[in-house]
């Protein structure tokens, strides 16, 4: 069977006009828009917050951790053996130097006493004697009544007997110091720990436990260590300061805004410890309001000067990377660059700049991951003024 040419022309004429018709709505409706858009468009501005570069007088310190230690701590004991009698404190109270802590039963230390004092009212009576028989011995001696042997023999009785009234002396004094013993008394001003004997018992010079401990905490003391490396640091600070170097100590969770107590420096040890390689300190502190405590740890800054001329930018202004640390500079063009910076010290939010950065320069402190090298950017002028507060 032949099949007619007009059949098939009549199916392909229907496809050519479903594909000139589709052809022309493309043309009519997409055209247009595509040839408004450029073929690159660059990226929207990345949001930032930036912060200026500001020089200001920075303090340098050295900073290392601590134990807070009494500056005085006196183990009190019984001086003579004896009956605790009486308790006079409170456990953790505050005491006076020479205030009265307990006192030990002095019956037998008074009589010893009066014993001393009975001896040497007997051995003055028979000085006085033998001081007259003396007088009178050289009276008749004079008159060829008495031998010289008989004066020189009344003249040695006399000085045995001064000397026994000295001795004698001397035993009153010793008993009267046994019997002071027996009042127990502070000898600094501090607090007072645990009591360690009751009344009742019978304590002994030979203890070793004692009675009670008293910590003296107001002032009190700090004692800290640094690398070793900083000591010719601290040397020359030392050397050149006209008072004591000023130390701030800070709870062990920071190191850094307001300090809990500030002292002074009074004790660089006179050698470095080799094992550990750290040079030990000592700083006093008033702690009238008890914030420092025995035993407590913290960190520790010692302060070695200032630098009145330094650069400084917010710390999160500062990057890592591969080659060293750098930060993001914000440029006119509104674009960022990257600078390669040396930053000395951080401290208290500042990250203080060696090298790099110039005064009045602006640095990003937030967006810096969105960033690189010719990044478009936009300001965010709230948190911006924020950022600038924070660093001034």
């Amino acid at each position: 069977m032949t099949s007619h040419p007009s059949s098939v022309r009549g199916p392909l004429a229907i496809g050519a006009f479903v594909v000139a018709l589709a052809l022309f709505a493309f043309w009519t409706f997409e055209g247009p828009a595509h040839a408004d858009k450029p073929a690159h468009a660059p990226p929207p501005p990345v949001p930032i917050v930036s912060a200026p570069v500001q020089q200001r007088d920075m303090p340098i310190y050295a900073s290392g951790v601590g134990t807070v230690a009494a500056l005085q701590t006196v183990t009190v004991r019984a001086r003579i053996d004896g009956q605790l009698e009486r308790v006079a404190y409170t456990e953790g109270q505050d005491v006076k130097a020479g205030q009265l802590l307990a006192e030990i039963d002095p019956r037998s230390y008074q009589a010893q006493l009066a014993q001393a004092r009975a001896q040497r009212a007997k051995d003055a009576a028979l000085l006085g004697g033998a001081r007259g028989d003396l007088a009178r011995y050289t009276t008749l001696v004079a008159q060829d009544a008495a031998t010289r042997q008989q004066l020189d023999n009344q003249r040695a009785l006399v000085d045995q007997l001064t000397a026994a009234v000295q001795a004698d002396d001397a035993a009153i004094q010793l008993a009267q110091v046994q019997l002071g013993y027996t009042r127990i008394t502070a000898p600094i001003s501090g607090r007072v720990g645990a009591r360690l004997v009751d009344a009742g018992n019978i304590v002994h010079a030979s203890d070793a436990g004692g009675l009670v401990v008293i910590n003296q905490i107001d002032p009190i003391a700090v004692v800290f260590t640094l690398p070793d490396t900083v000591f010719p640091s601290v040397q020359r600070a030392t050397r050149d300061a006209h008072a004591p170097l000023a130390v701030l100590a800070y709870p062990r969770e920071k190191n850094g805004g307001e300090p809990l107590a500030r002292g002074q420096l009074i004790l660089v040890n006179n050698q470095i410890d080799t094992a550990s390689g750290t040079l030990q300190l000592k700083g006093r502190f008033a702690n009238a309001g008890h914030a420092l405590w025995p035993g407590q740890y913290l960190n520790v800054r010692l302060l070695l000067g200032h630098d009145a001329q330094a650069l400084v930018v917010p710390q999160a202004a500062v990057q890592r990377g591969q080659e060293g640390t750098y930060t993001y500079v914000v440029g006119d063009d509104k674009t960022v660059r990257s600078q390669a910076i040396e930053v000395s010290s951080v401290q208290d939010g500042l990250a203080v700049v060696a090298k790099g950065l110039a005064v009045g320069q602006r640095v990003v402190v937030d967006g810096q991951y969105k960033l690189k090298p010719g990044s478009a950017i936009v300001e965010s002028q709230a948190a911006s003024a924020a950022a600038s507060k924070t660093a001034s």
